[in-house]
C-alpha cells in the first residue's frame, strides 16, 4: 500500500512538472525560382531557399515558475534547403554559426520580458511587422533600399514591456565585447515605442550601431511606421532617416538617406496581392538617390502552405554604388528580380 501511494505521488509530481513546461519544434521550408537581371550582370537564374521567408529550424520553450513568472528560450538556425547546408545571415555574423538566426534565454512576468543573447533589434521588428507589406521577404522587400545593418544584435539584453492600453515599448543593448582596444566597437543600442488598437498600428524605432570592425564611426537609423487595416485592404507607410557607415549593398560610401515607403496588401479569399513603392533621397556627398517598385502575390493552399510570385525593380538614379534587388536570404546581383516558389511552415 505504501509503495502504491509513493508511486502515485511520484507520478503526480512528474505530471505536474510536465504540465509546467513546454517545448516546441518549428520551422519554415521555402524553395523557389529566382531570376535577376540588370546592373553588373545580364541575367542570372537560380533555385533559391528562402525568397519569401528564410528557411529555418527552431526550438522554443517555456517553463511556468509560478507567481505569473515564466522562463523562456529560443534557439533558431538558418537552413540553405537548396544545398542542404546551414544558411548564413546578415551582420553581425559569420557563416557556420550554429544558431545564427536567434539564440536567447529570458524571464517573463507581469512587469515585462527580459531576454539575453542574439536577438532581433527593435528597429528591424518595426520595419518587418509595421512598415513593410512584404514583411522583409520576396523581391519587393524594403531592405533593398532601407538600411538593414540593425537586423540582429549579439551579446544583447532586451526588455519588452507589457501592453498598456495599446501602448508598448522595447529597449535593447548589445555589448560590443571588442578585443581590439576600442570599447565601443560592435556595440548596439536600440528601442521602439508603439500603439496598436484594432485596425491601427503605429511605431517609432531607433537603432545605433558601432561598426563591427571596432572603428569609431557610428551608424544610426530612426523610423516612424504605421499601417491601417480597412479590411478590404491594409495600407502601409514609413519614413526613415539614416546615417549608416555601410549602405545595404556594401562599400565604403556613407549611406546617409531619407527613405519613404508606401504600400498595400489586399486579401481576397486565399489570394493576397501586395505592392509597395520606396523612394530613397541620398544625403551623402555621393547623393545616391534610388527608388523601388515591387509587386507580389501569394495563394494559400492551406494554413501552412502557400505559393508565391513577386517582381521588383530599382531605379538607381545616380552613379556610384548600385542598389540591388535581393531576396530574403541572399544578396542580389541585379536591379530587377522575379520570384516564383512555395513556402511551408511547421
Amino acid at each position: 500500500m505504501k509503495k502504491s501511494l509513493m508511486a502515485l505521488a511520484c507520478a503526480s509530481a512528474f505530471a505536474g512538472s510536465a504540465n509546467a513546461q513546454s517545448l516546441t519544434t518549428y520551422g519554415i521550408v521555402d524553395m523557389g525560382f529566382v531570376a535577376e537581371s540588370g546592373g553588373a550582370v545580364r541575367s542570372q537564374e537560380k533555385i533559391n531557399s528562402g525568397a519569401q521567408s528564410g528557411t529555418r529550424l527552431g526550438f522554443k520553450g517555456t517553463e511556468d515558475l509560478g507567481n505569473n513568472m515564466k522562463a523562456l528560450f529560443v534557439l533558431e538556425t538558418g537552413i540553405a534547403a537548396d544545398t542542404g547546408g546551414f544558411a548564413s545571415t546578415t551582420a553581425p555574423t559569420t557563416s557556420n554559426i550554429a544558431f545564427a538566426r536567434q539564440a536567447f534565454l529570458g524571464l517573463q512576468g507581469d512587469a515585462g520580458t527580459v531576454t539575453l543573447g542574439r536577438q532581433y533589434t527593435p528597429f528591424f521588428l518595426t520595419l518587418n511587422a509595421v512598415a513593410d507589406p512584404f514583411a522583409s521577404g520576396l523581391a519587393g522587400n524594403a531592405q533593398n533600399l532601407i538600411p538593414h545593418t540593425g537586423i540582429r544584435m549579439n551579446n544583447a539584453v532586451k526588455y519588452v514591456s507589457p501592453i498598456f492600453s495599446g501602448l508598448s515599448a522595447e529597449l535593447a543593448y548589445g555589448f560590443g565585447e571588442s578585443i581590439t582596444g576600442v570599447d565601443s566597437g560592435g556595440r548596439n543600442v536600440g528601442g521602439s515605442i508603439g500603439y496598436s488598437a484594432g485596425t491601427l498600428n503605429v511605431r517609432l524605432a531607433h537603432h545605433r550601431a558601432n561598426d563591427s570592425s571596432a572603428s569609431t564611426t557610428d551608424g544610426t537609423s530612426t523610423m516612424l511606421a504605421a499601417n491601417y487595416n480597412f479590411e478590404v485592404a491594409k495600407v502601409f507607410a514609413a519614413y526613415s532617416d539614416n546615417d549608416q557607415q555601410i549602405i545595404p549593398t556594401g562599400g565604403a560610401a556613407k549611406g546617409k538617406s531619407r527613405d519613404f515607403l508606401i504600400g498595400v496588401s489586399v486579401p481576397f479569399g486565399n489570394h493576397t496581392f501586395i505592392a509597395s513603392y520606396i523612394n530613397k533621397d541620398g544625403r551623402s556627398d555621393s547623393n545616391l538617390d534610388a527608388s523601388q517598385f515591387g509587386l507580389g502575390y501569394t495563394y494559400a493552399l492551406s494554413k501552412r502552405t502557400n505559393l508565391y510570385a513577386a517582381w521588383a525593380t530599382i531605379d538607381n538614379k545616380r552613379g556610384g554604388v548600385t542598389y540591388k534587388v535581393r531576396n530574403n536570404s541572399e544578396p542580389g546581383s541585379g536591379d530587377t528580380a522575379f520570384n516564383l516558389g512555395v513556402r511551408h511552415t511547421f
